[in-house]
């Protein structure tokens, strides 16, 4: 049983762990990267141009950040707004709360989130303009914002973290139960216990 566990374990973390990350970083191409925030210039909005064939466009926004501020689920950190040809084909409140994060340079305490806003599925040949401003989060020392945008991207079904996470979960209860009921057994069973050492020609004295 604990292979089985052991298994569901690895499972969990490939759909929950492993498939978000390699879509949200590694499929599809780059398109490019452009600066939307600096400290003493605020916030700009980008234009880019995008093609049908560069569909899905997977949006990412790295923030850069001093030190390592506390996210909070309920409250926005970013906006973002996509618009082309006086429509809007994506909104978002980014909270940070689950961004992945890393070191911006070893010799620095900045530290750089990346958020998720989805994709872009239905692309068609023109400029958009990516808008990005700032939430209602306080306490967020921002040094700059980046945007990222990826090309031919893969679309990432939303049932396979939470269901990622909930195999996860499972494996780790049943290993420990499967280790605790082992224990149990073993100590239940007078059989499985080595047998007292025998000291001369008649057995244990």
């Amino acid at each position: 049983m604990r292979f089985v566990f052991f298994l569901i374990l690895l499972i969990g973390v490939g759909l929950g762990v492993g498939y978000p990350w390699y879509a949200n970083n590694f499929s599809g191409q780059e398109l490019g990267t452009y600066s939307v925030f600096e400290r003493g210039t605020g916030f700009k909005p980008v234009e880019v141009q995008l093609k049908a064939s560069d569909a899905p466009v997977r949006v990412l926004v790295d923030l850069t950040s001093v030190g390592s501020p506390r996210f909070s689920a309920d409250r926005t950190v970013l906006t973002l707004t996509v618009a082309t040809g006086g429509r809007t084909v994506l909104a978002d409140t980014l909270t940070f709360a689950q961004a992945t994060a890393r070191d911006a340079a070893p010799q620095m305490q900045d530290r750089i989130f990346r958020a998720d806003s989805g994709p872009i599925t239905d692309v068609a040949d023109g400029t958009y303009t990516f808008t990005l401003g700032q939430g209602d989060a306080d306490g967020i020392d921002i040094r700059a914002v980046d945007l990222v945008l990826r090309g031919g991207a893969l679309a990432i079904d939303p049932r396979a973290q939470p269901i990622g996470l909930s195999l996860i979960a499972v494996g780790v209860i049943g290993l420990v139960l499967s280790v605790r009921r082992r224990r149990v057994v073993a100590q239940a069973n007078p059989n499985s216990q080595p047998p007292p050492p025998r000291w001369g020609r008649g057995g244990s004295q």
